[in-house]
């Protein structure tokens, strides 16, 4: 197959370049001219795609602090990334050089459990979509945001790139990983056969300004906010958490995995084409901050944060998910990059902004 040339004018964002600290976190990126030729430039045509969620309003907020204001944002009824042909006529129109592909459907157990079909149809066709089109329209480099749930559910600790594909997955959360699996070979596979380079960039459990705070279909930390909330609100002496409380798990805040997939995004040629060409592990890499906590313990810190005075009881009948998961980031902390936002911090920010956009916690929908 041959690549299409495309014709058209970009169309702006709405980037103003501000740059400082928020009520809800800090944005660490600050915009300095550079020589460096591998660098977006900061008129860049960049497509954010997923805007609207928490990794991609991230990705806006950090790009935006960084000096970067032309930015193409869709919202879904604008553009419904379900859609090849409104998804390819986009491409051809705006002329995207770099691509977040930030847009996925996500949730917690339940809603992985529950909703298998929509998790892996949702997702197969939104990132084909979009890689599929921006190797078609000559993007010069992709992101592709995924997950730590790629990896078996007893992979070797702390998890490795090179553990994906060597063992079963947690059966919970199996349909959307296979989706992430498959974006990840499919930017493999581009970039093997049509020379494309586009990486694969994998947090762990991820929190922040604009989570979902659905009780049924939200993570567990934001999940941990509201329940903790409703129950001081109402005078509760006890909130239930699912599963022993023992599983760990490792938590980043969303602002600081922005700022990571900037600093990936503008790594030199040498050291991003290395990440692409790795041997054991080509275009793939962790994102994470290397701590880990009970869910116990976080719920403990949880309860502190929120201000809850009852005690904790544990649905032992409830499952547990995936006993350990602690992802090995040690190739992304040695190019240079570690996370600046420690886990209380994150969650104060986080139930700011919890407080500020659902004030009335039991009619919350912040999906």
């Amino acid at each position: 197959m041959k690549r299409l040339r495309v014709e058209g004018n970009g169309e702006r964002g709405t980037g103003n370049g501000e740059r400082g600290t928020g009520r809800y976190g800090r944005i660490r990126c600050t915009f300095r001219e550079s020589r460096n030729k591998d660098k977006m430039q900061s008129d860049a045509r960049i497509f954010v795609a997923g805007h609207r969620g928490m990794v991609g309003s991230a990705i806006v907020r950090t790009l935006q602090a960084a000096g970067y204001g032309n930015l193409l944002l869709r919202s879904r009824t604008e553009l419904d990334l379900r859609n090849q042909g409104e998804v390819e006529s986009f491409f051809v129109k705006t002329r995207p050089e770099y691509v977040f592909l930030a847009a996925a459907r996500v949730g917690g157990i339940i809603a992985n459990s529950t909703c298998k079909g929509e998790f892996i149809h949702d997702n197969l066709t939104i990132q084909n979509n979009i890689i599929h089109s921006s190797w078609l329209s000559g993007v010069t480099r992709l992101l592709f945001l995924g997950s730590t749930c790629i990896y078996p559910k007893f992979a070797p600790q702390p998890m490795k790139e090179e553990h994906l594909m060597t063992g079963p997955l947690e059966p919970t959360n199996d349909a959307y990983a296979v989706a992430k699996i498959a974006g990840i070979y499919q930017c493999r596979s581009y970039n093997q056969q049509y020379g494309t380079r586009y990486l694969s960039a994998m947090p762990n459990n991820l929190y922040g300004p604009n989570d979902n705070f659905d009780l049924e279909k939200s993570h567990v930390l934001p999940a941990m906010i509201r329940k903790f909330h409703e129950a001081r609100q109402r005078g509760d002496a006890q909130v239930t958490i699912w599963g022993t409380g023992t599983p760990l798990r490792e938590f980043l805040q969303v602002d600081d995995l922005a700022a990571a997939c900037l600093f990936l995004m503008n790594l030199d040629d040498t050291r991003y084409d290395a990440l692409l060409r790795d041997p054991v592990a080509p275009a793939l890499i962790n994102v994470g901050s290397g701590q880990e906590i009970s869910i116990r313990d976080l719920a403990l810190l949880v309860r502190d944060v929120v201000g809850f005075s009852g005690t904790l009881v544990f649905d032992t009948d409830k499952p547990d998910g995936t006993p350990r998961k602690l992802a090995d980031s040690s190739r992304i902390h040695a190019l240079g990059w570690h996370h600046s936002i420690e886990l209380r911090e994150g969650i104060e920010g986080a139930y700011r902004w919890f407080l500020d956009n659902c004030p009335e916690a039991g009619s919350c929908d912040c999906s």
